[in-house]
């Protein structure tokens, strides 16, 4: 009885594994679409800016793209592209100035300092940094930054490139404290007992031993947050105001590639104009920026990657 008893509920089981068999040859065709659908996405960008910013460059020429004379909206419009350009780079880099050492400091604190209570407190609360709307950090940096940084700069304007890229470095911290911090964490623990078994203090440990061990980890970290501000839009549209000038000056106004393609597509340019197509002009170089970051990040990441 015993064995007949346990011999008759096998048969559900059988008919349960045919028909987990018989749709699990749909699983691989289900992946494979998912897989295929940021691919498709990114095909379709990468099309779309290609195909409507040719009309611009067969109408405008590379001399006057790389010219400092921009000018859209003017009776002979002017399309000098390297007054965005240079207000991208000075904005990325003041960002980048601010969240590399904060970063790193505070990567190199939870990594080898900090006790397991006391990093899952203080990195849910970097990490949080991450999660604020990026229109909230620009009314932060419009309304709170830029007054305060008045009174140590009086000659500084009310949109100015300091302001944003202070805060965007805030807005970045998380980004490069949480990379570094994992690639420091990866670091195998006998590294960290050689060096100090040979009398080396804790701090010399972790920045003359561990921090070069985890360098790939920290180097991609920080190109990848150069990518994250080169396209950040809301905070220097609010903050770093629409001035076309060629500056260097971080005091005054300057526009941005995002910055510009925020106001353009609020309807000052009309559909089928060179103004419009001017857009996808400088969305292609802004990809193409981002693109080279990555890349970049990626190689240096294989390049100096250590294997434990």
């Amino acid at each position: 009885m015993n064995s007949i008893e346990s011999a008759a509920p096998q048969k559900p089981r059988r008919n349960y594994k045919f028909k987990s068999r018989k749709y699990e040859k749909f699983i691989p065709a289900f992946f494979i679409l998912a897989a295929s659908v940021s691919i498709i996405t990114t095909v379709g960008i990468v099309l779309t800016l290609f195909t409507d910013a040719l009309h611009f460059f067969r109408a405008v020429p590379l001399s006057e793209i790389f010219s400092t004379e921009l000018a859209p909206l003017a009776a002979e419009p002017k399309f000098g592209f390297i007054p965005l350009i240079m207000g991208t780079v000075l904005t990325s880099l003041i960002a980048m100035l601010v969240a590399t050492p904060i970063g790193l400091t505070a990567a190199i604190y939870m990594s080898q300092f900090a006790t397991d209570r006391v990093r899952k407190i203080i990195k849910p609360i970097i990490e949080l940094l991450a999660g604020i709307p990026t229109i909230v950090y620009g009314f932060f940096a419009y309304s709170f930054v830029t007054p305060l940084l008045t009174r140590l700069i009086p000659t500084l304007e009310a949109k100015n490139v300091l302001s944003p890229g202070i805060v965007m470095g805030i807005m970045i911290i998380p980004l490069v404290t949480s990379l570094s911090e994992d690639a420091m964490s990866s670091v195998p623990n006998a590294i960290r007992e050689a060096a100090l078994g040979l009398g080396s203090t804790k701090l010399e440990a972790s920045v003359q031993v561990v921090l070069p061990a985890a360098l790939s980890g920290v180097i991609a970290s920080i190109v990848l947050g150069i990518s994250r501000a080169v396209g950040e839009t809301m905070i220097v549209a609010i903050a770093s105001g629409s001035s076309k000038r060629f500056t260097l000056d971080v005091t005054q106004s300057i526009q941005t590639m995002t910055g510009y393609i925020v106001e353009f597509t609020s309807g000052d340019a009309g559909s089928g104009t060179i103004g419009y197509y001017s857009l996808y002009a400088v969305g292609l170089i802004l990809f193409a920026f981002t693109l080279l970051l990555n890349m970049t990040a990626q190689h240096i990441s294989r390049k100096f990657r250590e294997v434990y």
